[in-house]
């Protein structure tokens, strides 16, 4: 016996389906609520740029970074007298091109700022992670852990430790990655106790799922938006510390064109030639309010009350 569905059926179905054809995806959601957010398309827009500036430095660098040149040491630049086009920005106390140190620079600080952020990441998400799902002795511990970190000055303890290591690139990166994992952890453990008691966690449980799988299938990539809010956050806060280990003689070494070295060595010109602290300090904050704007709009665009 057939039964004829009512024409009104029907026709509520097709709406329906038009309804949820005419819905954006959530990539193009996603898409529509960065691109209304002007704060993190400047900074994105201003990151990538930096980003290609510095992948491409050996291609657009004018001068080797490295060329000494004592008899054009200390050359204004170009939008004072007499500066000259073939040095653009100037050079330094050792004559070597400004614009070409700071492309290079921004190398350095990106590298550092990304290798700091994936050690301090690895770390402060798997004591996140494992804090907040198995919770009770394993959460006491290490949120102990946590707070006995948080009781320690970042920057005191980042002065010792590059003290102790030693005055290098990799021993900047190591003492930053193995400081800056805090905020990862406690920012990890909220959510993951959070995602712990959804139903879908507890399916998995219920069909036998292991604990590393439920771990990282289930639990991890819900809590990625946050983690990398608090990446671009943190790879700020590492530039900065890294600029000012080298500032204190303490970071990257010469002849590496680290932005924190070029203010340390331009100190002792500031009050003839400012130019020399204030290109490479400008080139600072501009590097890291662009991080700043796009660790900013990505949490305001991922937060559930913007994502109707």
């Amino acid at each position: 016996m057939n039964v004829t569905a009512p024409a009104g059926t029907d026709a509520a179905t097709d709406a329906l389906r038009e309804a949820a054809a005419a819905r954006p995806t959530l990539r193009t959601a996603f898409l529509r609520r960065s691109l209304r957010h002007s704060g993190l398309v400047i900074g994105s827009v201003t990151l990538l740029v930096i980003v290609a500036v510095a992948l491409a430095a050996p291609l657009l660098a004018p001068h080797d970074p490295y060329a000494q040149d004592l008899a054009h040491r200390l050359i204004p630049p170009i939008w004072q007298a007499n500066g000259t086009w073939d040095h653009v920005l100037g050079t330094d106390k050792l004559g070597r091109d400004y614009l070409t140190r700071l492309m290079y620079g921004a190398r350095i600080s990106l590298l550092i700022g990304a290798l700091t952020v994936l050690i301090s990441g690895t770390i402060g998400t798997s004591l996140g992670i494992c804090a907040g799902y198995f919770g009770g002795r394993v959460d006491s511990v290490l949120s102990y852990i946590v707070t006995t970190r948080l009781a320690l000055p970042v920057v005191l303890v980042a002065l010792a430790s590059a003290a102790l290591v030693g005055s290098s690139l990799e021993g900047v990166i190591v003492v930053l990655g193995l400081l800056l994992w805090d905020r990862f952890a406690v920012v990890t453990r909220s959510s993951t106790q959070q995602i712990a008691r959804t139903d879908y966690v507890a399916a998995a449980r219920a069909i036998g799922c292991s604990t590393p799988r439920i771990l990282v299938s289930e639990i991890l990539p819900n809590i990625l938006s946050a983690l990398i809010v608090v990446a671009t956050l943190e790879m700020a806060h590492a530039i900065l510390l890294e600029a000012a280990l080298s500032f204190l003689g303490l970071g990257v070494q010469p002849p590496l064109p680290s932005w924190g070295l070029m203010i340390s060595e331009g100190k002792q010109y500031m009050f003839f030639s400012p130019w020399v602290i204030g290109v490479p300090a400008a080139a600072l904050v501009c590097l890291v309010l662009a991080i700043n704007l796009v660790g900013d709009g990505l949490r305001d665009v991922t937060a559930p009350e913007n994502r109707g």
